[in-house]
C-alpha cells in the first residue's frame, strides 16, 4: 500500500498528555479522605526511608504527622525524614519514571502519584517544602502551573523557613468550593469521618508508634482483637483463632480470623439499647499491605463472603473478623489497587489466599449456626479467652503446632479445635419464636416483677406454668 501523503507535508500527530486532563481524571476515582491516606502513607514512606526498617514492636516511635484544615486551608506537617533530592523526580513526576535503581522497601505505592492525586483533590494552590539532611528546598503548584499545558517542570528553589526536623510540611489553599465546605461547615461530621478512617486504617502502625494528630487531637488506634483461650482440660478444646502463614515470591502472608468477642443472642442484636455494644462495624475483613489498611471490615464478596460454601454475611456473624497481612519490599507485587484502598481481585497470589481466607471462615460461621440455640453456654467458652492483637497472635503462634498446606501457593496452617454443643437428644425438641419487644417486657413484669428478664427465662416459664395445667 504506498505511503499516504498529507496536504500540510506532517507524517506525525501529537500525542503530548494533556495536564488538565491528569488533574481532573486522577482526582474521580479516590475520596477526599483516602485522599488524605494517601499523603500519611508518604509520611510512613518517609520513616521508612529514615530507619531502612519496619520491623520491631515499635519501628515507628518519635514519628508524627499532624494535620490541620479549615474552610481557606489544608497542611500537614511530618518529622518523617523529608524527600531527598535524589527522590524528588519521584515524587513530583506524574508517574514513576522508568529505570530506576531505588527499592522504595516498605511502600506501597507503585505508581508515582499519590501525593500529587492529593494536592489536585483539594485545592488549585500548595507549597510543599521538604527538609532531608542538607537538602532543604520548596516547590510550589500554581493555578497559573495547572493551566500551562506546555510546561510541565515544577520550579524549585532554596526553602524560605527553616525546619529543625527533616520532614515536609505540604500547604494548600485556594481550596475548591466542595473541599471548603467539608473543611468549613462540615468540619465536624468531616473531621470525625477522617479521625474514624485514620483509627482504623492506621491501627497497627499507630500501635508500633506512629502519631497522628486531626486538629491538633491525637488519633486513638481501633486494632482488631481476635479472642485466644487456654484448651478445656478434658476436651482439649479452645476458642481460638485459624491462622496461616506462607512466603511466596517475596511476599510473606499472615493470615488470621476468628471471635472478637461472644457471639451476641439474637434478641441482643436487635435491642436497640445494645445495637452499639454489638455494631457490625468491626466484623467482617481487614486487609493489610505493609501495615496499611487497603480494606477496613470488609464483609462482600471480596473477601470471600457469599462465595464457596460461605453464608452472606448476617449479624448473627457479628463477632466474626479476619486480618490478612501481605508484607513486600517490591510494593509492585502487593495486591493493591492504584488507590491503594482497595484489593485488585484479580490478583493470583490474593485469589489463592482467598481460598484461606474462606476455609477459615466457615470453621467460625458453622460454630455460629450450631451454637445459635444455646447462645449463653457458648459465651462461656469465649470468657475465658483472651483478646490478643496481630502482634500478640504472631508471637503465640510460635508455639503453636502448624500443619503443612499443599497447593500452588504451600505454606502452614493451625486449626484450632472449638468446643461444640452436645447434641440435642432425639426425645427433646428445641422451641423458638419471635414476639414483639414490649410484650415480652409485659410478660416479664408479670412472672418476674423484671421487665429485662431475658426472653428465654420468660419462655421457659411460659412453658412450664403451662405444662403443669396440662398434666391435671
Amino acid at each position: 500500500m504506498p505511503e499516504k501523503k498529507f496536504s500540510n507535508g506532517n507524517k506525525q500527530v501529537d500525542a503530548t498528555p494533556v495536564k488538565s486532563f491528569f488533574v481532573s481524571m486522577l482526582t474521580r476515582d479516590i475520596t477526599l479522605p483516602y485522599a488524605i491516606l494517601d499523603l500519611l502513607d508518604n509520611c510512613v514512606d518517609g520513616i521508612l526511608r529514615t530507619t531502612n526498617s519496619g520491623h520491631g514492636n515499635t519501628p515507628y516511635k518519635g514519628f508524627k504527622a499532624e494535620i490541620d484544615f479549615d474552610k481557606d486551608s489544608f497542611c500537614i506537617h511530618d518529622n518523617c525524614g523529608g524527600i531527598p533530592w535524589n527522590l524528588s523526580d519521584y515524587a513530583f513526576r506524574m508517574g514513576r519514571p522508568a529505570g530506576r535503581g531505588e527499592k522504595l522497601i516498605g511502600t506501597v505505592g507503585t505508581y508515582g502519584i499519590g501525593m500529587k492525586r492529593a494536592i489536585f483533590k483539594i485545592g488549585k494552590n500548595c507549597s510543599i517544602t521538604t527538609k532531608n539532611g542538607k537538602d532543604s528546598y520548596e516547590i510550589n503548584i500554581t493555578p497559573k502551573w495547572i493551566l500551562d499545558e506546555g510546561d510541565w517542570r515544577l520550579p524549585v528553589e532554596r526553602a524560605k523557613q527553616s525546619m529543625k526536623e527533616d520532614g515536609t510540611t505540604i500547604v494548600i489553599d485556594k481550596l475548591y468550593p466542595g473541599i471548603s465546605a467539608q473543611f468549613g461547615h462540615d468540619k465536624a461530621s468531616f473531621e470525625a469521618d477522617l479521625t474514624d478512617k485514620i483509627a482504623t486504617h492506621y491501627a497497627f502502625i499507630i500501635e508500633k508508634g506512629f502519631s497522628v494528630y486531626v486538629n491538633q487531637v491525637a488519633v486513638k488506634p481501633r486494632p482488631t482483637s481476635l479472642l485466644f483461650a487456654d484448651p478445656d482440660r478434658k476436651t482439649k478444646k479452645a476458642i481460638r483463632p485459624f491462622i496461616y502463614k506462607t512466603n511466596v515470591d517475596g511476599v510473606s502472608v499472615f493470615l488470621t480470623v476468628g471471635f472478637t468477642r461472644p457471639i451476641p443472642s439474637q434478641e441482643e442484636v436487635q435491642d436497640e439499647q445494645e445495637e452499639k455494644k454489638y455494631s457490625s462495624l468491626g466484623a467482617g475483613w481487614t486487609v493489610l499491605c505493609n501495615d496499611r489498611a487497603v480494606l477496613y471490615c470488609d464483609k462482600t464478596e471480596v473477601t470471600g463472603w457469599g462465595e464457596a460454601g460461605v453464608p452472606n454475611y448476617h449479624t448473627q456473624f457479628i463477632a466474626i473478623s479476619g486480618i490478612v497481612e501481605f508484607i513486600s519490599d517490591d510494593p509492585s507485587k502487593l495486591p493493591t489497587t492504584t488507590t491503594k484502598r482497595g484489593i485488585n481481585s484479580s490478583s493470583s497470589l490474593y485469589l489463592q489466599v482467598k481460598n484461606k481466607m474462606r476455609e477459615g471462615m466457615l470453621l467460625f460461621t458453622q460454630y455460629t449456626n450450631k451454637w445459635k440455640t444455646d447462645i449463653k453456654q457458648s459465651k462461656d467458652h469465649m470468657r475465658s479467652g483472651r483478646a490478643l492483637r496481630l502482634q500478640e497472635i504472631k508471637q503465640v503462634a510460635s508455639n503453636l503446632s502448624f500443619m503443612p498446606v499443599k497447593g500452588v501457593i504451600g505454606g502452614e496452617q493451625y486449626k484450632p479445635s472449638l468446643p461444640m454443643p452436645k447434641p440435642i437428644e432425639p426425645n427433646r425438641i428445641r422451641i423458638s419464636f419471635v414476639r414483639k419487644k414490649h410484650e415480652i417486657q409485659l410478660v416479664g413484669t408479670y412472672l418476674f416483677e423484671d421487665a429485662e428478664a431475658s426472653a428465654s427465662k420468660i419462655g421457659e416459664r411460659c412453658f412450664d406454668e403451662i405444662l403443669k395445667e396440662a398434666k391435671k
